[in-house]
């Protein structure tokens, strides 16, 4: 089934039309995660992007109104955690605002650089951040790979439609 665009009804530029469009974009789920002042912080994030392979870096953006923003805009170092199709819950408690995020039932350790590592995850990062770019009411950040482990079993978590949902084949 094609759909033609009708291009005489188009919405005019609005954060409700930038939503609605990016809700029919399935991203994938990563946590991310640093050491604060008070203890560990950390969110769920659908705006990783690979940005450069050489030398490896990556982006994510985070509103310079989340809890979690004063730690990650004095952070030297974060944690970078994919999420499996298994951990909708765990995406949903560092969505949350105001969750106990590392309480029980999270399972993490404190890793390399004193980042917090998450357990379980299909992937991890620690990576040193380079840059945070203004954009708009985010801050784009800038990191850069130190070490990490590709090797967490099962399949990726995503993110559509206003929820998490497993790869499908």
């Amino acid at each position: 089934m094609t759909a033609t665009p009708d291009l005489r009804t188009p919405q005019l530029a609005s954060p409700d039309l930038l939503r609605s469009v990016f809700r029919r974009h399935a991203a994938g789920v990563a946590v991310i995660t640093a050491a604060g002042d008070t203890g560990p912080v950390g969110f769920t994030a659908t705006s990783l992007t690979s940005v450069s392979a050489e030398p490896p870096l990556l982006s994510f953006g985070i509103s310079t109104g989340a809890s979690s923003w004063p730690a990650i805009a004095d952070a030297d170092h974060v944690g970078v955690h994919i999420l499996g199709e298994h951990q909708q819950d765990l995406a949903g408690v560092f969505a949350r605002s105001g969750a106990d995020r590392f309480g029980a039932p999270t399972a993490w350790r404190e890793g390399p650089k004193g980042v917090p590592v998450l357990d379980d995850v299909l992937a991890w990062l620690v990576c040193r951040v380079v840059g945070r770019v203004p954009a708009g009411n985010h801050r784009i950040v800038l990191a850069e790979v130190v070490l990490g482990d590709p090797a967490g079993p099962g399949r990726p978590l995503l993110y559509h439609q206003g929820r998490f949902n497993g790869l499908r084949d």
